[in-house]
């Protein structure tokens, strides 16, 4: 069975072929956004895939939610399905993004930088 490897966690799994990224980071406890429940229409689910090794082709709906995106790897997990092996960049949440910028400035006040 193939591996998926997702980054930043550095999680693996083995999955089946023909999964998609998005119910192989739910097996492995990747966090990804999603709330549509995985019927691409809500395009919050996008993971990057460098190369684009290890998963199937775009498909043409895909190409055309995502545009120029596709261009620098990015894909619908819940579109993308396992191929082979697999690396996953899965981009931070937003809400995390905003409270890890929030403690960081209090912190650099709090320490007079």
């Amino acid at each position: 069975m193939p591996q998926v490897h997702f980054m930043p966690d550095d999680k693996r799994i083995d999955v089946r072929p023909g999964t998609t990224l998005l119910d192989a980071g739910r097996k492995a406890g990747v966090p990804i956004r999603t709330r549509c429940g995985g019927r691409a229409a809500c395009l919050m689910c996008k993971v990057r895939v460098p190369g684009g090794e290890g998963v199937t082709p775009l498909a043409r709906n895909e190409k055309l939610k995502l545009g120029s995106l596709t261009d620098e790897g990015y894909r619908l997990a819940c579109q993308a399905r396992v191929a082979g092996a697999a690396v996953v960049q899965v981009p931070e949440d937003p809400l995390k993004a905003a409270v890890r910028a929030q403690l960081q400035k209090q912190r650099e006040e709090r320490d007079g930088l």
